[in-house]
């Protein structure tokens, strides 16, 4: 892979972190806002901000993804640190719940300026070569979830070193992404060659065209593998905030026979989430590698077999106080395998969305930022149901409705499978 994919990775890695800052920074200031003269939280609440975030990236994608193919991939993936820097800088001064659920909108609309464009920018360094966008996609997931996880990490200690302070610390993280996506990548231009010979000004959008968009985002290719891809980033969704809250609260009386509600605090959650994180990168890697021997619909399975595993696991393993030591221990082993297993799903999906873009090669942008989209649907779902169901079960509630999003998302995989060889397959950009 060439220095400007390496930069553009680096640069996701810089502003995901500071996205997992953000969100466990938030987290651990709404659990203390009374002690900053605010008003208590409920996890409900909690779940409504962090549904407020994706939302604005659910919105916002598709339009800057046209913008990208409009006016160039480098150009618009350096708005969204812009955004970033204004929203941390309003969090830090505030208490003010609506205020808070505004800049969660803009750091939404930070994602949403730059995924698209980044995704459009990497299916296009990488057309026509399996191996290189194996690798790429995987690490792109790699450089996504290290960059959360790795900002959840850092959030707990910083949070309890300076309190709101981390949020201007954050700032300067969102400026660092900015230098890297303005230095660091090169201009890379899309020069097709159509099946009837229509030179670039032909396939490439000179104005707005509602409806060349809408032909292209609604052909049967793009949304096939929708309903897999939404579920399992549900069940993300439902982890990726919710479950830090569930693990710092003072549990209820009724959840105390739950292991993992027992007030943690937020350094051990962080290093909880280190071990977690390096499992899931490590799944990437290796399943990254695995795009030119197994199918994409199969990897997918094989990851959402491995989730029920874990969740299985984990399940169990909440209800496991006064269960011998060695028992635990094996439900932690287990639990890690299947989310090792589970980690290949997120790339494969990612990478059957770059093989559409083979077809549309003038509207990479626009095709990739439905990555956000189902995404932003997925999370959405997964904050929307995860917060009523810690409120009612705790830790146990996110284990069974993410159980319930996984069978969901194994349902319509037959049917993707089926039309795996239909993806890609190059047509006559719209016009």
């Amino acid at each position: 892979m060439n220095r400007s994919i390496s930069a553009v990775l680096l640069g996701t890695f810089t502003l995901r972190f500071s996205t997992g800052l953000t969100g466990g920074l938030l987290v651990y200031y709404l659990n203390s806002l009374p002690d900053y003269g605010g008003a208590h939280v409920a996890s409900t609440t909690v779940g409504i901000l962090t549904a407020t975030y994706f939302l604005a990236e659910l919105v916002l994608s598709p339009p800057f993804g046209y913008l990208s193919d409009r006016y160039g991939a480098h150009r618009i993936m350096q708005i969204g640190p812009i955004f970033g820097v204004v929203a941390v800088l309003i969090t830090a001064v505030t208490v003010n719940l609506w205020i808070i659920g505004g800049t969660r909108l803009l750091e939404g609309a930070a994602a949403a300026a730059s995924i698209p464009s980044i995704l459009g920018y990497i299916a296009l360094a990488t057309s026509g070569d399996q191996s290189i966008r194996g690798r790429a996609v995987s690490r792109f997931e790699a450089a996504t979830l290290l960059g959360i996880g790795f900002g959840i990490v850092a959030a707990g200690p910083i949070f309890e070193a300076v309190g709101r302070v981390g949020f201007l610390v954050n700032g300067g993280i969102y400026v660092l992404s900015f230098a890297i996506y303005r230095w660091g990548v090169a201009e890379l231009h899309h020069a097709p060659e159509s099946d009837d010979g229509a030179d670039d000004r032909d396939v490439r959008p000179q104005r707005l065209d509602l409806g060349r968009y809408r032909r292209i985002l609604g052909s049967s290719r793009v949304w096939l593998l929708a309903p897999t891809w939404i579920a399992l980033n549900a069940v993300l969704g439902s982890w990726t905030t919710q479950s830090v809250f569930q693990l710092v609260r003072e549990p209820p009386p009724h959840f105390e026979n739950q292991l993992l509600m027992q007030g943690i605090s937020p350094t051990s959650v962080s290093i909880a989430f280190v071990a977690v994180g390096s499992v899931f990168v490590a799944g990437l890697w290796y399943w990254g590698n695995r795009f030119k021997r197994y199918r994409r619909t199969s990897i997918i399975a094989i990851g959402l077999a491995g989730a029920l595993v874990m969740l299985a696991a984990g399940l169990a393993l909440n209800h496991s106080e006064g269960w011998p030591m060695p028992i635990q221990l094996l439900l932690v082993v287990v639990a890690g395998i299947g989310l090792f297993v589970m980690s290949g799903a997120t790339p494969a999906a990612l990478g059957l969305l770059a093989d559409i873009t083979e077809s549309y090669p003038a509207d990479r942008g626009a095709i990739m930022g439905l990555y956000s989209v189902f995404l932003g649907v997925g999370q959405i779902l997964g904050a929307l149901v995860s917060g009523p169901a810690g409120d009612l079960a705790g830790i146990d509630g996110l284990f069974i409705t993410s159980s319930v999003l996984i069978v969901i998302a194994l349902l319509p995989l037959n049917r993707l499978r089926s039309s795996e060889h239909l993806v890609g397959a190059r047509l006559v950009p719209a016009r």
